[in-house]
């Protein structure tokens, strides 16, 4: 995926919490995807907090949804140890399990929107087009000037883009 492209609808298997019915269901917010796995030390340690803080922080016009992406470790990562994970760690938003094709393929979403790995952060606009993409951790003050922008951007007359300095 590049920027300002349509994210393709994800392939969601279950939802741990009240989950949305669909990417689409979501337009005219802005939408955060946490992707990660339970077995990640940056996603425990970093992305799984970033993502607790921004959900308690952000309004109405921004969503902040959790993607449990497996791609290693498939024994260890059923339903029953991701309930308990999210319950230990007492994450507050809808977190979807990405859909396999096969037992221990790539999970669906992971591979169509290209994400390398986990962290992954997945910024997506009010119109259900990518804001921006990151592998990896991201610095809270850089991802709240962005979401800043984006957030203040459909009230500045942009039609949901981020306006020219």
């Amino acid at each position: 995926m590049r920027p300002n492209e349509p994210v393709p609808e994800w392939r969601v298997r279950r939802w741990v919490g009240d989950g949305p019915a669909s990417l689409a269901s979501l337009r005219g917010r802005v939408v955060i995807v946490h992707a990660f796995q339970m077995l990640c030390p940056g996603c425990i340690y970093r992305g799984i907090p970033q993502a607790v803080r921004l959900h308690e922080r952000l309004g109405g016009d921004a969503v902040v949804l959790g993607l449990h992406t497996v791609f290693e470790h498939h024994d260890a990562m059923g339903d029953a140890s991701l309930e308990a994970f999210l319950a230990e760690l007492r994450v507050p938003f809808p977190v979807g399990v990405d859909a396999h094709e096969t037992p221990r393929s790539h999970p669906w979403t992971m591979r169509r929107w290209g994400l390398r790995g986990t962290p992954s952060t997945v910024v997506i606009d009010r119109a259900g087009r990518l804001a921006w993409e990151r592998f990896g951790s991201e610095d809270d003050l850089d991802v709240g000037l962005r979401l800043g922008q984006l957030l203040g951007a459909a009230s500045e007359g942009c039609d949901g883009e981020v306006c020219p300095a």
